[in-house]
């Protein structure tokens, strides 16, 4: 304990000292909506108290050359927006873009980029190999299964891009076991790779003091099984193995309401499949759900579930359910294994919709409410964005 506060101290005495300025580089932040751009907001605003100075560096998807998001810095650069429409987003930079990226990460100390196979983290590196700057990179997914023609297309981005990267990389960051099994087959040296695993803000999603009062508060049934999922509706993440599941789990148990919180391209497809299936009563699409009102949302159901189809590093709606005390039942893809175990849930096989709905079947005729308290242990214990960011500033400090 004497050990932790010293090490703390000394931070924060360097850090009065002298302000580490870090380009984070990520192709999408917030207010777009998606994992990286959560992960790289959560540590840029734990950083801040720590005396770093965190300049993101992104596209102009929001309309903007400029702008600040909850007290952090984002400079755009033009890009072209490829797949947004398929669900794979994905920006090139224009040629324009350049004094963007040498701009911010010449007045850095640091370049840190997140996801190998982005032509802005290939850009990123190799500006900051010009301006003599380390590079830090976290590589958050393993391999997405999109398709035949997709899959080619990513693994050729991936030798020709995401290779380069991770080999010009002073430190590899990945957020799972499975991740550095996928950086390692792509040529990553281990010696410079490391597993840190993903957080949560547990003071944000925890277990409110009645669930009924929750749904109360969200207009939902008091009586019903709820079945959450808080997903973007493309491909990857499983809606139609979700929707197979269901009609077979509310046909034995017709007290069971799913629930699907988030948007995307296969929103109408999916909303047509639902009155297809006549399950209009059991399977609700909210559409996109503000943020702030997601720990509600993990309140008032019974369980979580995560139907993916491929390219898990490590799902931080997982964390986020588990926080608040949730059960969960997930696919077993990527890192989700590594999170899900035993006292936390059941991890079943991917695009078996049978399985999925057994397990689903099983946690709506047992009683769980006596487990929450567990489960909300083990992300305490393991899986907090403070965590995260005091071993993320000591890699910082490997290189500063």
């Amino acid at each position: 304990m004497i050990s932790f506060i010293i090490s703390e101290c000394r931070i924060r005495v360097v850090r009065k000292m002298k302000s580490a300025k870090v380009c984070v580089v990520s192709h999408l932040f917030l207010p777009h909506v998606g994992g990286i751009e959560r992960v790289v907001y959560e540590q840029s605003k734990r950083l801040i108290p720590m005396g770093f100075k965190p300049i993101i560096v992104t596209s102009d998807v929001a309309g903007r050359k400029k702008y600040v998001f909850d007290g952090i810095e984002a400079y755009c650069y033009s890009a072209l927006k490829i797949g947004f429409g398929r669900g794979i987003p994905y920006v090139v930079p224009k040629p324009s873009g350049y004094k963007t990226f040498l701009k911010c990460i010449k007045n850095s100390d640091l370049v840190h980029v997140h996801g190998h196979p982005y032509p802005s983290s290939y850009l990123a590196v190799k500006v900051a190999k010009k301006c003599s700057k380390p590079v830090v990179l976290t590589q958050h997914n393993t391999f997405i299964k999109y398709g035949v023609f997709w899959d080619f297309a990513e693994k050729l981005n991936d030798l020709l891009i995401g290779k380069r990267v991770l080999l010009n990389s002073d430190k590899v960051i990945v957020v799972s076991r499975a991740t550095l099994n996928y950086v390692l087959e792509l040529g990553a040296d281990p010696s410079k790779t490391e597993i840190l695993y993903n957080g949560v803000d547990v003071d944000r999603f925890k277990p409110l003091a009645s669930k009924v009062e929750a749904r109360r508060l969200l207009g939902l049934p008091e009586n019903s099984f709820i079945v959450l999922t808080v997903r973007r509706l493309v491909y990857k993440n499983g809606i139609d193995l979700l929707l197979e599941s269901a009609k077979i789990a509310v046909a034995k148990n017709p007290k069971l309401l799913f629930l699907v919180a988030g948007s995307g391209p296969d929103f109408e497809k999916i909303n047509l499949k639902v009155k297809e299936l006549k399950l209009e009563k059991n399977f609700k699409l909210l559409g996109f759900v503000p943020d702030h009102n997601l720990p509600l949302y993990y309140n008032a159901s019974n369980i979580f579930v995560l139907p993916s189809k491929s390219g898990e590093g490590m799902p931080l709606v997982l964390l986020e359910a588990m926080a608040c005390g949730l059960p969960v039942v997930a696919t077993n893809v990527g890192g989700v294994p590594e999170i899900v175990d035993k006292n936390c849930g059941k991890v079943v096989p991917p695009d078996d919709a049978a399985a999925l709905a057994r397990e689903i079947l099983d946690f709506s005729y047992c009683n769980f409410s006596d487990r929450g308290k567990e489960v909300r242990e083990i992300v305490e214990r393991k899986y907090s964005w403070d965590i995260n960011v005091k071993r993320l500033i000591e890699i910082y400090e490997e290189f500063i």
